[in-house]
């Protein structure tokens, strides 16, 4: 996220005196084209859906955080607390003003040329919040004092109701190339490089992966291309952060990574993967192939251990549930539900904080996966496989992972994807798998 505003509230870092103090008003409204509100080169805007149906947009920056380093959670957690503990809401639970954002891989990330506006963390709690759910559709809006939030929410009421209630969806923007700093030679090399480290005893699993820079014939309508993907993959999260000075992050993972409300936890394993057959029959038997194979399963009950070992300090009950079979367009994984009731008041980021990077996309042990990520791969991973997500003044909040996702800037947009290297790994079959995790992005660009 762009600091280059000279607001010091803007930019996260509070005036000398406090944190900033701010009203939010909110009010319902008959249904409104979320796509309509999120189309627009807002100075900020964010969209978030779960598989659960609950759908929130966000335009412009009431109050912005960042932080670096390897206290980043606890700043952001710190600071964030402090303006919303400043914060006077009048309206429903639901439409409570939130922080939304996400984190880098690495700790150490510094934003460079692809990921120029991105920090190792960055938040923002939206001026402008639309949130739709079972509980109906709700505006909020923010302002410095009850005046100017109530002259915000008249304001944009108006606007929405203007707004038409379907918003037709661009066509594709097509694709003019595609550049792949990996080659398949430079990838069997870090795969053999991991499985040496394997073979060794310094290391039982890493997620390696690459990057694929897709140069389009026309501009990317970001919120279009999720849109497509939401009728494409309905069960997946979604998610847009385009923010000043920098590009659009957006995906659609299959993976949350861990949800708190009050002190319940859920969280999931998901981790092994194998093609869609084009039957009900190919299916299973692929399903089928994948749940007996002794690599795909000790691969999951990586990520089953650690997450278990993980979560277990902080709460006082934890129950790994039966594994099951996620299905996807175009691939099918093996999936472990995780809930757990929280022995003490703990914020959402705590939780975050514990988990990333989960060994579905990092590795076991951490510390020889990540020398082993950062030796091997040839891009900067920036936000991609890192927490993306919300919290509210509660310390509530919902996560996912940032996989199956890419960076827009202009007529480019950088693609991501990996897959975890185990002991008996073959490097022509990992290729193969994360070529197939390239695609529901990829083929919404077309």
């Amino acid at each position: 996220m762009d600091h280059s505003s000279g607001d010091r509230r803007l930019a996260g870092v509070e005036p000398a005196d406090g944190p900033p103090s701010f009203v939010s008003h909110s009010r319902e409204l008959e249904d409104v084209s979320f796509g309509a509100i999120v189309d627009t080169d807002a100075e900020s805007r964010i969209l978030w859906s779960t598989p659960d149906g609950v759908e929130i947009v966000g335009r412009g920056v009431g109050a912005r955080f960042s932080a670096r380093g390897p206290d980043r959670f606890d700043q952001i957690r710190t600071r964030t607390q402090r303006t919303f503990d400043a914060l006077e809401h009048t309206g429903p639970t639901i439409a409570r003003p939130r922080a939304f954002g996400g984190f880098a891989f690495h700790e150490e990330h510094v934003p460079e040329t692809l990921w120029n506006g991105f920090d190792a963390a960055s938040f923002v709690i939206p001026e402008t919040l639309v949130v739709r759910s079972d509980e109906g559709t709700w505006l909020t809006t923010l302002g410095e004092d009850s005046a100017r939030a109530q002259e915000r929410l008249e304001s944009w009421s108006q606007r929405l109701a203007e707004l038409p209630s379907m918003k037709p969806t661009a066509a594709s923007p097509g694709i003019a190339s595609t550049e792949r700093p990996t080659s398949r030679a430079d990838w069997a090399t870090q795969v053999e490089t991991a499985l040496e480290r394997i073979d060794r005893g310094s290391l039982r699993k890493v997620v390696l992966a690459q990057s694929l820079s897709v140069d389009l014939e026309n501009p990317i309508d970001v919120p279009g291309t999720l849109e497509r993907l939401r009728r494409e993959y309905p069960n997946c999260y979604r998610f847009l952060g385009g923010y000043e000075g920098g590009g659009t992050f957006f995906g659609a993972p299959p993976e949350r990574l861990v949800s708190k409300r009050g002190n319940q936890v859920e969280t999931e394993a998901l981790a092994g993967s194998v093609q869609r057959g084009d039957s009900p029959e190919a299916d299973r038997a692929f399903a089928d192939r994948m749940a007996e194979s002794e690599k795909v399963q000790h691969e999951h009950e990586l990520v089953v251990d650690a997450i278990r070992s993980q979560l277990t300090p902080l709460t006082r009950t934890l129950a790994v549930e039966e594994q099951t079979i996620r299905r996807l367009a175009n691939i099918q994984h093996l999936q472990t539900p995780i809930t757990g009731v929280l022995e003490d008041d703990r914020h959402v980021l705590d939780l975050v904080e514990a988990l990333h990077p989960t060994p579905a996309v990092g590795g076991v042990p951490p510390g020889s996966a990540f020398e082993t990520i950062r030796d091997a791969e040839t891009f900067d991973r920036g936000w991609y496989a890192a927490p993306i997500g919300w919290f509210d003044g509660a310390g509530d909040g919902e996560f996912a992972v940032g996989i199956r996702s890419g960076l827009a800037r202009e007529d480019t947009v950088t693609l991501f994807a990996g897959n975890g290297i185990v002991a008996d790994s073959d490097p022509t079959d990992e290729w193969e798998e994360v070529q197939l995790k390239f695609r529901p992005i990829l083929d919404e660009l077309r």
